[in-house]
């Protein structure tokens, strides 16, 4: 039954589709999305307790990473236990403050992963191109402002989303095509015109994701010259090996979250199911894979990660 408030045509509440067409098995891919929860709980977890512990892990790259975990854990957080609810009990209502909140949430810490990626092809790029000056640049005062600045961005460029969405007619429908809140998924609900809107979110897109994404390229293009210029072959293959956690690490998430971005926008012939579970992939995968890529990569996380099952067990 539909809930609207009569003087500005605004819903009280929304109701989540789930993924369209495939509502009869919801409850099958429930069972893979609350597995990749669980692992993103516990590698994020278990990362952030091996990093505090291990003092030889206290250098930019793991520290960043810690910062991407603690992100990792509230985007997860904020979206996985409703999407599971809704496909556990058919809970498909959220309130119109907190689905407008699920959106904010879901924009401004997607933009600090984004952040976090870029600050850690910072550290490989000092590491590799001025070895001798890392310790020198990439001190805590610098890499604590770097996290904080990473935040501040996410959180104050993201902040007119909501406001953007408050006060406008939904007309249309209060039913999202979605598993969760999202900008343009919102923004389609809306009976006015919403051009300006449109183009504030993709001139912000813009300018966190797809910056970030050039000054990533441009930093592994520096690092790969001054690679090339070592005249060990053997000294070479060591430094790229030290770029090959990141780079999956760049791969799992900007893959599936241009995909994403430009399906809403411009792939109006791709199927709506197609869609959301590359939506989602981009919401959930990452946040999985991190920990697995720096644990199955780096000695000193794996070394930490078998030395809590020791503890957890012994």
């Amino acid at each position: 039954m539909l809930s609207y408030n009569r003087t500005s045509l605004q819903p009280t509440t929304f109701l989540l589709l789930g993924i369209p067409g495939l509502e009869a098995a919801h409850i099958w891919i429930s069972i893979p999305f609350c597995l990749v929860y669980l692992l993103s709980l516990m590698g994020n977890v278990a990362l952030l307790l091996i990093v505090k512990t291990d003092h030889k892990l206290h250098e930019p790259m793991y520290l960043f990473l810690c910062m991407l975990s603690v992100t990792d854990l509230m985007l997860t957080t904020s979206t996985l236990p409703k999407m599971l609810s809704l496909f556990w009990f058919n809970d498909r209502e959220i309130y119109f403050e907190a689905c407008l909140t699920q959106m904010y949430l879901i924009h401004s810490l997607s933009t600090m992963e984004s952040g976090f990626i870029l600050a850690m092809a910072f550290d490989r790029y000092v590491a590799i191109c001025h070895p001798l000056r890392h310790t020198a640049i990439l001190t805590p005062a610098v890499i604590v402002g770097l996290g904080m600045f990473i935040v501040f961005r996410g959180a104050v460029l993201l902040s007119p989303h909501p406001f953007l969405l408050r006060w406008l007619s939904y007309c249309k429908t209060n039913v999202i095509s979605h598993t969760y809140c999202e900008f343009m998924a919102l923004i389609k609900l809306v009976c006015t015109e919403t051009k300006i809107r449109r183009a504030y979110s993709l001139i912000v897109a813009f300018l966190t994701g797809g910056l970030d994404f050039i000054l990533i390229i441009c930093s592994y293009v520096l690092i790969l010259f001054t690679v090339f210029n070592i005249p060990s072959k053997a000294a070479r293959l060591k430094t790229l090996g030290t770029c090959v956690s990141h780079v999956w690490v760049i791969l799992v998430f900007y893959t599936p979250a241009f995909f994403s971005f430009l399906t809403h926008r411009f792939g109006h012939h791709i199927a709506p199911h197609i869609h959301i579970f590359v939506a989602n992939i981009y919401l959930l995968i990452p946040p999985m894979m991190n920990p697995i890529i720096y644990g199955v990569k780096t000695k000193r996380i794996k070394e930490g990660f078998f030395k809590l099952l020791t503890v957890k067990y012994v």
